[in-house]
């Protein structure tokens, strides 16, 4: 950690932070180490569930039905910005007019 230096655009790593890492408030502490308990406890439940010779039901991941359905349906969580705008009009409308000026000039 000490020949650590940070990157000019990007912020230091917390776990590389030593404010944040080692002057933690033991409640702090405790609810980090219950939410880690909580997490490796589901993927205990989830691997036993995938892993079990004997199951005969279909096992579902929300996490993975999320992804799928945010990939089935993408107009429903497009956001409109200046980038989308940007490479919509490069690869929509430019080679339209572009396509249109080769033609016309080449006769």
């Amino acid at each position: 950690m000490a020949d650590y230096r940070e990157a000019p655009l990007a912020s230091r790593p917390k776990t590389l932070d030593p404010n944040e890492y080692f002057n933690l408030s033991p409640n702090h502490r405790r609810s980090e180490e219950q939410r880690a308990a909580l997490r490796a406890n589901l993927k205990r439940q989830y691997q036993m569930q995938l892993n079990n010779p004997h199951r005969k039901e279909l096992i579902e991941d929300p996490a993975l039905t999320r992804w799928v359905y945010a990939r089935a349906n993408p107009y429903l969580t497009f956001k409109p910005t200046f980038k989308t705008s940007l490479m919509g009009a490069m690869f929509g409308v430019v080679p339209l007019f572009v396509l249109y000026y080769v033609f016309k000039t080449d006769r």
